[in-house]
């Protein structure tokens, strides 16, 4: 049950994140966009965020003026320090442990791109330290409420609930960025996690004879959010549930979406220095020096036909190995495509070899870069999103701020955010993008040939583009629906 605590609806709270990543310190995807936005936006809303993150490189290069708050000699096979710092405006927690977590490059896989063979002892380690914060350990800091993300992080309130008797007890609140990761290890790892022989039980972290991380969390969390309401009901159904459906069922008053949002400091097309020209909704025409700017990184000829976008996961989630077949009928349904990202090796494969069959129309860069990111958002006509399933996304929305249209499929967060160009909603004005619902080749290009016949209506396009960047796509509704359940959890309870 949720931890009960006196006081007002207003006043401060104090609540810790655990996460794997943090942006700008660590970043893989879109988790690390959220905790890093997060603690901003809860700010003016009385709830103060320390986050917990493992002492990865990067994270320690950024800590400023560390100060050791907890020594542990014997930590999951090593030494570890709590540290306590800022890095910029954010305030922080680092796990200190080097023989967890002193590795360059991917927080989670090795240079062959396999998972570290260790990682059950590397995130298990650090939802212990948050339990031991959460108890109350460190001096002068009591969380109200811990904000556990993503399976990294889900042991959070098991940690809480098997060894914490007669010790305090904060409120939790388990965040699934996608349910489709859900670290699930080996049995054999189980006598390394220092719990009790009956947690290892179908009520407990049992799942199907192996240990589950994220299952655990669910079973235990006081309450469990996902980054949209559409898929707060998909990861209920079996077709969206991974698995863990029941569960989600089973758990269902205390499931609810909270749709992600971005920093719209950081993406703000009017004063972004990564742009060859800032703009915003009342200036688009000066959009078009991005283009040419992007299509000269890129090594495509200048033109006036529509560029369409990807910065994406390669992989079959994303829907990537539709747009990889589809190549050749969207270059001549009269559109050029851009792609930015890394994943699935056959993917990359494939996207290089059409890029190579139509050099003056298809531009592919294979890894990261957040500069050609921002630039592809402010050149490109339109971001093709035709994942799966999608918990939330974040380049839609990034492509709503830029006026770069998105192309989406209508699952998940992309339904929650995008309105449909339909001939109701075009009239209307209030339509930001183009939906599909047949997440299949011919669905993929279909709502292409939307897009061009809308393009091709110059008026039309602009109301399209002028509605989706003065959509809401910032964090503050967001934050308040956030700072709005930590209080429910911690709220006195009322008398019968």
């Amino acid at each position: 049950m949720p931890h009960r605590r006196k006081g007002g609806a207003d006043r401060s709270l104090a609540v810790l994140g655990v996460a794997s990543e943090l942006y700008p310190l660590l970043k893989t995807g879109g988790l690390a966009d959220v905790t890093g936005a997060l603690p901003g936006a809860l700010a003016p809303l009385g709830v103060q965020v320390r986050t917990l993150l493992p002492g990865h490189p990067s994270v320690m290069a950024a800590l400023h003026d560390p100060q050791t708050v907890a020594e542990w000699p014997a930590w999951f096979g090593g030494p570890a320090r709590l540290l306590a710092g800022r890095s910029s405006a954010l305030e922080l927690l680092v796990l200190d442990a080097p023989h967890l977590y002193a590795r360059h490059g991917n927080p989670y896989l090795d240079s062959a791109g396999r998972d570290w063979t260790d990682n059950g002892e590397r995130f298990a380690a650090l939802a212990f330290a948050a339990a031991r914060v959460g108890w109350g350990e460190l001096a002068g800091y009591a969380p109200d409420v811990v904000h556990a993300h993503d399976w990294q992080a889900a042991l959070v309130p098991a940690y809480l609930h098997y060894l914490g008797a007669g010790k305090r007890r904060p409120a939790t609140v388990l965040t699934l960025h996608n349910l489709a990761f859900q670290g699930q290890f080996k049995a054999d790892l189980w006598s390394r996690l220092g719990l009790p022989a009956e947690a290892f039980a179908m009520q407990g972290l049992e799942y199907h004879g192996d240990v589950g991380y994220l299952k655990a969390g669910i079973h235990f969390a006081d309450a469990i959010t996902t980054v949209s309401p559409t898929y707060a009901r998909e990861i209920r159904t079996p077709a969206g549930g991974m698995g863990l459906d029941a569960m989600l069922r089973w758990r269902d008053s205390a499931v609810s979406g909270i749709v992600n949002g971005i920093d719209t400091e950081v993406w703000n097309p009017l004063t972004d220095p990564l742009l060859a020209e800032r703009y915003d909704a009342t200036t688009l025409p000066r959009r078009q020096a991005n283009k040419r700017a992007l299509e000269s990184r890129l090594g495509l000829p200048a033109d006036d036909s529509p560029l369409l976008c990807m910065v994406s996961r390669l992989t079959t989630q994303k829907g990537i190995d539709l747009v990889a077949q589809a190549l050749d009928a969207l270059v001549g349904s009269g559109v050029r495509l851009a792609v930015l990202g890394n994943g699935d090796l056959a993917l990359e494969d494939a996207l290089r070899a059409g890029a190579q069959r139509h050099p003056q129309r298809v531009a592919v860069h294979i890894g990261y870069d957040e500069g050609l990111s921002h630039l592809m958002q402010g050149g490109s006509d339109a971001i093709v999103v035709p994942s799966r399933f999608e918990p939330c996304g974040l380049t839609q929305l990034y492509g709503l701020r830029y006026g770069c249209v998105p192309v989406v499929s209508r699952v998940g967060g992309l339904a929650d955010t995008v309105i449909d160009a339909n001939d109701a909603a075009v009239k209307a004005g209030v339509a930001t993008g183009v939906q599909f619902s047949d997440v299949s080749i011919e669905g993929l290009l279909d709502a292409v040939r939307r897009t061009v016949a809308l393009y091709r209506q110059p008026a039309a396009w602009q109301r399209l583009q002028i509605a989706g960047m003065r959509a809401d796509v910032g964090w503050q509704t967001s934050a308040a629906e956030y700072a709005a359940l930590y209080r429910r959890l911690v709220r006195p309870q009322e008398p019968a």
